[in-house]
């Protein structure tokens, strides 16, 4: 029986509104035991600096490279996240040397699956050595050497959960609502298919953002005051993404928000909500069989009106819609216990991603390890 370790798994996704922080204990294969989580927000200024990053991002033309002010964000979001971790273990009452190891995510600023380019600020042996634990980073790129597209990267861990689902519920379709939206599909055969599914919370975030001073619609409250403009909202559901044969994972700039002058807030957020609804279902299309069940996870499970839609929408199909919470997991800490349960299967050589997932050749692990002891390079 292989043993069981005990691992951190850090998440800073592409809405870029700080640092998730969970435990796992695992054997990197069907032993899950869930721990504590933290979120730390980041401060507005910093964020500030992520969304520079974007754009500094989009004359890299080699993963290495760091224009701009992108080394300097390296290294300062690296010791945000080892101060994440500082304040989680004290937390959780927990010694550094009673942790095996960190999966490290760090924020990715340019993913580009088509010139196999994928870019994560994030200085693993600095962590490494900040925290005093040793750190597993960089895990996409690999599988994109491997003719794979980087993402994504959570549908082994959703499988890992998904033994807990009665079997009467399968087909099970595991949809992660981020800033983009990511869909994990499973069944009792070990059939495992995931892909980016379209907008998730991006499009919502930028249209408040640029029109009422706030970083999302909080509650989906903003879109519940409007309706939904159809010809604005089929713009995007026509978009090739959909409809192409092979599935692809998304940069967050792929879909940009409407113009000011398409529509006022309330209908300009209430439209993008229907948007990521309905992309879901539409990119659920492209799946082998209809899932019974959908459990939903990320920031847009909170979007009260996103979750009428899609309760609407998959309810069309026979399927039920159900919150994370309400399958016995916990739809905030999901991503980062994801981490850690891949690091410790990169630690044992376990493959991250399959062709299934990420049209990887054939399954392959990933990730470097960067070791507590070792000497950092300037």
């Amino acid at each position: 029986m292989a043993e069981i370790r005990t691992a951190i798994g850090l998440m800073s996704g592409t809405s870029m509104d700080g640092i998730d922080v969970a435990l796992v204990r695992t054997d990197g294969e069907t032993v899950v035991e869930r721990g504590g989580f933290l979120s730390v927000p980041y401060e507005p200024a910093f964020r500030d600096r992520l969304k520079q990053a974007l754009d500094d991002a989009k004359s890299i033309r080699h993963r290495d490279e760091r224009p701009g002010d992108l080394s300097s964000l390296e290294r300062d979001l690296t010791l945000r996240h080892a101060e994440a971790v500082a304040l989680f273990l004290r937390q959780q009452q927990l010694k550094p040397e009673q942790i095996d190891l960190i999966g490290f995510h760090g924020q990715t600023v340019l993913h580009r699956p088509d010139q196999a380019l994928t870019v994560q600020l994030g200085d693993g042996p600095l962590l490494a050595t900040e925290s005093g634990i040793d750190v597993v980073y960089d895990l996409r790129a690999n599988d994109m050497v491997h003719g794979g597209q980087g993402a994504p990267l959570v549908p082994v861990y959703h499988q890992a959960l998904a033994h807990q689902i009665p079997a009467a519920d399968w087909p099970v379709c595991f949809v992660n609502i981020g800033g983009i939206s990511n869909l994990t599909f499973l069944e009792r055969d070990g059939t495992i298919i995931g892909f980016d599914s379209g907008p998730g919370n991006t499009l919502i975030d930028q249209w408040v953002e640029a029109h009422a001073g706030i970083p999302y619609d909080d509650g989906g409250r903003i879109a519940s005051e409007g309706s939904v403009i159809m010809a604005l909202a089929e713009r995007y559901l026509d978009n090739p993404f959909f409809t192409e044969e092979t599935r692809r994972s998304l940069d967050r700039n792929d879909f940009r928000p409407p113009e000011g002058h398409e529509a006022e807030l309330s209908d300009g957020a209430r439209t993008l909500a229907f948007v990521s609804a309905a992309a879901i279902l539409k990119s659920a299309g492209h799946l082998p069989s209809t899932p019974k069940t959908y459990v939903i996870c990320g920031g847009g499970r909170l979007n009260r009106t996103i979750m009428a839609d899609l309760l609407r929408l998959a309810g069309e199909e026979g399927a039920r819609v159900v919150t994370a919470e309400q399958a016995g997991f916990d739809g905030d800490a999901m991503e980062a216990e994801a981490w850690a349960y891949l690091a410790v299967r990169s630690a044992r050589g376990l493959p991250l991603t399959f062709p299934g997932t990420t049209g990887v050749r054939e399954p392959v692990s990933g990730g470097v390890l960067a070791q507590a002891g070792a000497e950092l390079n300037d």
